[in-house]
């Protein structure tokens, strides 16, 4: 699955640098030159990665090490701090705001591109160790399914039986698009009659209890003409 790595002030011009260096099918490299659209965006969307492009005049060291720290109090994703050159103490600091890794753009760019897939892939792994074979984690949203319990960003959220299951077959299908006649089917045991009219409903239902806003669903997705999948 394609990872998603944010790239937060590109003022070294870091972005173009490293967006060769990312094939297409393996990153979306998304640049954000506001800190209140980043936290929005990180909070909807959660992500892979994100490179903060910082550190660029000392007046501001402070200000930065608080955005540092407010973002490590929203999510959990790897926070790769980038910077011209500066004193140890500005790069210890950072990492203990919040940061996980600190380059230096007298570094080569392949080196930045390498400390940016070395933390997704443990970032990764971490999220991949939080949950086992009866559960499922999709960015905020928990699927418990031994205690057929599910959250959303800690709270709790209350789905009938059949709208369970529905969100238990499409987080266990992560990736996957499935029509609504494949989940018909699967959830009903029966040949998929009046499936397109079925389905929708269920799905609308659920997005209201598990998205912050059904309009615009970032956990539950419909793909035009095709199906719903998660994630």
């Amino acid at each position: 699955m394609k990872k998603m790595v944010w790239i937060y002030n590109n003022s070294s011009r870091i972005l173009e640098a490293i967006i060769h260096l990312f094939p297409e099918e393996e990153a979306q490299l998304c640049m954000i030159s506001s800190e209140a659209v980043l936290m929005e965006r990180i909070t909807n969307e959660g992500g892979d990665a994100l490179v903060l492009d910082a550190f660029r005049r000392p007046k501001d060291d402070a200000d930065q090490l608080e955005f540092i720290r407010r973002l490590r109090e929203i999510s959990k994703l790897p926070i790769i701090i980038v910077s011209e050159p500066v004193r140890e103490e500005i790069k210890i600091r950072a990492l203990e705001a919040g940061g996980d890794d600190y380059v230096t753009t007298d570094r080569s760019p392949l080196e930045l591109v390498a400390r940016i897939k070395a933390q997704v892939a443990r970032y990764n792994a971490l999220m991949t160790s939080e949950c086992n074979e009866r559960r499922y984690c999709v960015k905020e949203l928990v699927i418990n399914d031994k205690a057929r319990k599910v959250t959303v960003a800690g709270r709790e959220v209350g789905l009938t039986p059949i709208e369970y299951k529905i969100l238990r077959m499409l987080a266990g299908n992560r990736g996957r698009i499935l029509s609504a006649e494949e989940i018909y089917s699967e959830i009903w045991q029966e040949p998929p009659i009046g499936a397109a009219n079925t389905i929708p409903v269920h799905i609308r239902h659920i997005r209201e209890k598990i998205e912050e806003n059904p309009k615009k669903p970032q956990l539950l997705k419909a793909v035009w003409g095709i199906g719903y999948k998660i994630g």
